[in-house]
């Protein structure tokens, strides 16, 4: 998946830093990320002394093995060599630590730009010195970065997986039912109400399978394997949501070309016979 970026490690610790040289700047603009191609299209970010005084750094981020990754802004047209693409580029881009920085990156960008003003009394919010977290010297309130919660689910059903398509989106391909987490509501209720929702179906023996910090919508997915609950396969499909919904044997789910994203990696598992369901 897109944040398995072994041998190298992510470590997202905050740090009170100043960039120099050799560090690298992520630089965004809207839904688009300063980028450049190598010979063989792999991609790479600036570093520091490329930019000099023609950005101004925002913040630090993160680090992935020594590489020290800062928030930066560029007013104005990017240096010659360099361009905007858009942060769908990073579900394909290589290398997969690079990939995988510059979406977290994304998120970060869109979490401070979201917050310069204070919710409760509409005053500049600052930056805090010892985490990441933003504030309110005029009110106090404190906001730290909002992840939203949601599941990934594969229902299996006499040797079948449930996989759907979505409906009005850009992405065209096989998906799994997902759906967000509500106030109030445990994960795994939220397993039994997206089915429902979404294809009318009653699920049991839920078995969770592993999460995936997912950047691009600002989510931490929890993927679970389940067991349609009857013997009634009947779909009534959810057309706001989905735009077609069927139960598939194992040689009919596609390859995972990507090797990004939980739901294709459940699909995978899924395909290759090895789901371990329990029976609750």
């Amino acid at each position: 998946m897109i944040q398995d970026i072994a041998p190298k490690t992510y470590h997202n610790e905050y740090r009170e830093k100043e960039a120099s040289g050799s560090d690298t700047v992520l630089v965004y603009r809207g839904r688009e990320a300063l980028v450049k191609r190598d010979d063989k299209g792999e991609i790479r970010f600036p570093v520091f002394r490329e930019l000099g005084k023609l950005c101004r750094i925002v913040t630090y981020l993160f680090e992935i093995s020594g590489e020290n990754y800062f928030l930066g802004e560029l007013p104005g047209e990017p240096p010659e060599g360099w361009q905007y693409e858009n942060v769908k580029i990073f579900r394909v881009a290589r290398p997969k630590d690079r990939a995988f920085a510059g979406i977290t990156g994304h998120q970060l960008f869109g979490w401070y730009g979201n917050h310069q003003c204070c919710g409760r009394c509409g005053g500049k919010m600052e930056q805090d010195h010892k985490e990441r977290m933003l504030y309110c010297s005029a009110c106090g309130n404190q906001v730290y970065p909002t992840i939203s919660p949601a599941v990934i689910i594969g229902v299996i059903h006499r040797g079948k997986l449930l996989m759907s398509k979505y409906a009005g989106r850009d992405y065209k391909k096989f998906a799994l039912i997902a759906g967000f987490n509500e106030i109030g509501e445990t994960i795994e209720e939220t397993v039994h109400r997206e089915v429902m929702e979404e294809v009318g179906l009653k699920v049991k023996n839920l078995t969770y399978y592993k999460s995936q910090p997912w950047s691009f919508s600002g989510t931490l997915l929890m993927g679970f394997f389940c067991e349609l609950d009857g013997e009634d396969e009947t779909i009534t499909l959810e057309e706001d949501e989905l735009s077609e919904a069927g139960w598939y044997l194992p040689e009919e789910v596609p390859e995972d070309e990507e090797e990004i994203a939980l739901t294709r990696e459940m699909m995978t598992v899924f395909k290759e016979g090895k789901v371990c369901l329990k029976t609750l």
